[in-house]
């Protein structure tokens, strides 16, 4: 594993937690995670993508982990989670730069990719709806309004925040585990987690993002950057079909399916997945690829 180090980014409106690894001089690839992960859900794509030529930032979004958590809706808003992540890359010194993004990491890359095409150089993104692809869908897909409907109940206020801590955070524990296959989270990273959802105001701020949604304006522009989108198929809260749903939202894109994969690919297939993202973010910079092997998590 390469050193990493913990920076605290002071932005115009707050101070967001991030990892770096790799050479200050390479290009840079930004790592979003989605709910309820913090930074650590890449710790193990780190170490090839920096192998493979990269700088890396693995950002704590603002709301989780060790990022500032801000009060009020608006603080949660689409643009703002966006706006977050192309300033963090500023402050990285990278005028221009890659994403990836899993679940709401990749909802915030689809709409950065959208409204800033001049930013974002190459898109990877596992397992999320394009935001401007999502309602049309749902029209004509009742089941996954059925899949969502968590969504809707972390819209009421205290109690989505009373259950989910409820014995040690059992729910949101069980959701990691049982959505994805055996032995996917190991003891030490699930400890993590559950220590950033106990810190003050955490659940609220992560919860924030879903109750922002009635302020959500999901950019119409297309994806210019040539985007990756790999999809594990046995997602329980995601039908495959919205993979292709935003591909139609992209003018360059191509998809992997991971058959045997579900929400949770990037834990459950560390090292397939990293050798995607990296083969597929070479085509821009030709970094050469890195071997690797896939060990169970600790």
């Amino acid at each position: 594993m390469p050193p990493i180090e913990h920076r605290m980014l002071r932005l115009q409106t707050l101070t967001l937690h991030v990892a770096l690894a790799g050479d200050a001089q390479a290009p840079l690839v930004l790592l979003l995670h989605g709910f309820p992960e913090t930074w650590q859900a890449w710790e193990r794509h780190i170490a090839p993508l920096v192998a493979c030529g990269w700088r890396v930032a693995a950002v704590d979004q603002r709301g989780c982990g060790s990022s500032e958590r801000p009060r009020g809706l608006r603080a949660y808003a689409l643009d703002r989670l966006a706006a977050d992540v192309e300033e963090v890359a500023e402050r990285l010194g990278a005028s221009r730069f890659s994403l990836v993004g899993h679940d709401w990491g990749g909802i915030v890359a689809w709409q950065l990719a959208s409204a800033r095409p001049g930013k974002v150089e190459r898109l990877v993104i596992l397992n999320a709806p394009h935001p401007a692809a999502m309602g049309a869908y749902l029209w004509t897909h009742p089941f996954q309004w059925l899949r969502s409907g968590y969504v809707g109940f972390f819209q009421l206020p205290l109690l989505p925040e009373a259950v989910l801590s409820a014995g040690d955070f059992a729910l949101p524990t069980r959701a990691l585990t049982h959505t994805s296959r055996p032995k996917t989270f190991g003891a030490d990273l699930l400890a993590a987690y559950r220590a950033a959802w106990a810190q003050p105001g955490a659940l609220t701020a992560m919860l924030s993002v879903y109750r922002a949604l009635v302020l959500a304006r999901p950019h119409p522009g297309r994806v210019q950057a040539p985007t990756l989108v790999i999809w594990g198929d046995r997602d329980t809260a995601l039908e495959p079909g919205l993979a292709d749903a935003a591909l139609q939202r992209c003018d360059n894109a191509e998809l992997v399916r991971l058959a045997d994969a579900t929400h949770w690919l990037h834990h459950e297939q560390p090292v397939k997945v990293s050798g995607l993202i990296c083969d597929f973010l070479a085509q821009g910079h030709a970094p050469s690829p890195a071997p690797a092997t896939d060990t169970p998590p600790g």
